[in-house]
């Protein structure tokens, strides 16, 4: 790893951290609500390529904790979307 890279998937980071921070607020935002899970769904497609495809990494704690938190985050947020639909179902309801 060069400081070009290091500093690309840090500041890749940390833009994936600002978005969730703004889905956390405004969770009912269901463009924002989707571009978040994508970027879980992004985090666990690039470890898990880093992992099985290039062998850039090796299965350990340091990659296994990222894994886990996408796919935990990733589950969790599938089954909070079907309640975002739910509300924004009943919201049209009670305005017609």
């Amino acid at each position: 790893v060069n400081g070009l890279q290091a500093r690309t998937f840090g500041v890749w980071t940390l833009l994936s951290s600002v978005i969730r921070c703004l889905c956390a607020v405004d969770i009912r935002n269901r463009t924002l609500y989707h571009i978040t899970l994508f970027t879980f769904f992004l985090a666990l497609v690039h470890f898990l390529s880093e992992v099985f495809i290039y062998h850039t990494a090796a299965l350990t704690i340091g990659v296994m904790a990222p894994l886990m938190v996408a796919s935990f985050s990733i589950l969790g947020m599938l089954i909070g979307l079907q309640y975002l639909e739910v509300e924004a179902l009943s919201q049209t309801k009670k305005k017609n």
